[in-house]
């Protein structure tokens, strides 16, 4: 007897099909998640963007300037330094600029930015300096208002031997990344053994600035260069100091450079002479300023205010009107380097009195820019009125300087036998 049995595969068949079918699910699930893996990596691990530095800025003077770049992200980089010129390099990853020319025009420290590509995956900022300076500081931090990183770089004028020793520096580090913060070897380095007590006579104005013009027509320029290179003579023959001047022919130095070139010589002293002239014709006698915020009077602040219009009358913008880099360290060292300034001026008033005539009260003080060195101690001497018949008298009288001279040789004798920097 027939029996009517539903058609159907034998199991093998279906066993077959069945391990087709995965097989198939699996390379399809497969595809799919050899197709969404790298998005997902990507969107979890993006690929670092390329490093943008998009803008440039700096500002500050001969003595101290401050660089801005804006970077797109962090970038990695070494810096390093060279000489002759002297110059700041820095490398960094292939970096696509943006800077605005205008930006990179030369002021103060920095006498000519350069940048651009290396290839190998490389980049590479120049600064160049006409002079030697240290890095103050240089870092790398991300902007607290917005996306992406600035680099902040400080350089500040330095010495040969700063120089010199911070290229040393770096070479044994092998290139450091960041630099330490260099403010307490900069401005607290000890004087070598060996060398001499250095001083920088500084002869005011110069150049288009002549500053004040006396009564019989002698101009203030002539007058301060001529009695710097009599006081430069008379120090070299006692074979105790290194003498340096800012000017030794008539050319004009911003207020900025003046102070840069003490530092630069790392100066144990600067004197920066000028003969002032004044309303009151009746006024006669030295002074002997030294730095402060606020004038100890009003014929400091009308002083103050000729002797820092130097720059303008040459044409010259104030940089320090761009920047004020405060910092708690080079305060202190300002402190500490006033004490001294007032040491030495107390001296040299001493010895003054005795010889010359001298302002009623002659020991003032102001906000002075060219003795702004937080590491020099800085003194500006007025050695007389050119409004005043009689002092510019006595200023042109070789007996009067030679007296002056003496007593400006004695209060320096003093003074370095005090802070322990003479040898002979």
């Amino acid at each position: 007897m027939l029996h009517n049995v539903p058609c159907r595969p034998n199991l093998p068949d279906r066993a077959a099909l069945a391990l087709v079918l995965r097989r198939l699910f699996i390379g399809i699930v497969a595809a799919i998640f050899i197709a969404w893996m790298p998005a997902t990596l990507h969107a979890q691990n993006p690929v670092a963007d390329p490093v943008a530095a998009s803008a440039y800025r700096m500002a500050g003077d001969a003595t101290r300037m401050r660089v801005v770049i804006e970077f797109n992200r962090e970038p990695s980089l070494k810096w390093f330094l060279l000489r002759a010129p002297h110059r700041l390099v820095i490398d960094l990853p292939e970096t696509a600029f943006g800077f605005d020319a205008k930006a990179l025009e030369p002021r103060g420290l920095v006498t000519e930015v350069r940048y651009g590509n290396l290839g190998d995956g490389r980049s590479r900022i120049i600064l160049a300096s006409d002079g030697p300076f240290a890095v103050e500081k240089l870092a790398v931090r991300k902007n607290e208002d917005g996306a992406g990183h600035r680099m902040m770089l400080d350089l500040v004028a330095a010495s040969e031997r700063q120089f010199e020793q911070a290229m040393a520096d770096l070479a044994r580090a092998n290139g450091s990344t960041i630099a330490p913060d260099k403010r307490d070897r900069l401005i607290t380095a000890q004087r070598d053994a060996d060398r001499k007590f250095t001083i920088v006579l500084d002869p005011g104005h110069g150049g288009i600035d002549g500053g004040a013009e006396g009564v019989r027509g002698t101009a203030e320029k002539d007058l301060t260069l001529s009695f710097c290179k009599e006081l430069h003579a008379a120090l070299e023959k006692t074979g105790r100091y290194r003498v340096f001047m800012t000017r030794t022919e008539d050319v004009f130095l911003r207020l900025d450079e003046r102070v840069r070139i003490a530092r630069q010589h790392e100066a144990d002293l600067f004197i920066s002479v000028h003969a002032d002239s004044i309303r009151y014709r009746n006024i006669r006698g030295a002074t002997v300023y030294t730095f402060s915020e606020q004038a100890s009077d009003e014929i400091a602040r009308a002083a103050v205010i000729r002797e820092n219009l130097a720059d303008s009358l040459a044409g010259i913008e104030n940089p320090e009107k761009s920047q004020q880099v405060t910092d708690i360290l080079v305060d202190l060292v300002r402190r500490e380097t006033l004490g001294f300034s007032v040491s030495f001026a107390r001296a040299l008033v001493d010895r003054l009195d005795e010889t010359i005539e001298m302002i009623k009260n002659p020991h003032r003080s102001g906000a002075y820019r060219v003795l702004r060195a937080p590491d020099v101690p800085s003194v500006l001497v007025e050695l007389g009125y050119l409004s005043n018949p009689k002092d510019e008298a006595q200023l042109l009288d070789v007996d009067w300087r030679k007296r002056a001279v003496g007593s400006l040789i004695e209060a320096i004798a003093s003074y370095a036998a005090m802070v322990g920097g003479a040898r002979g």
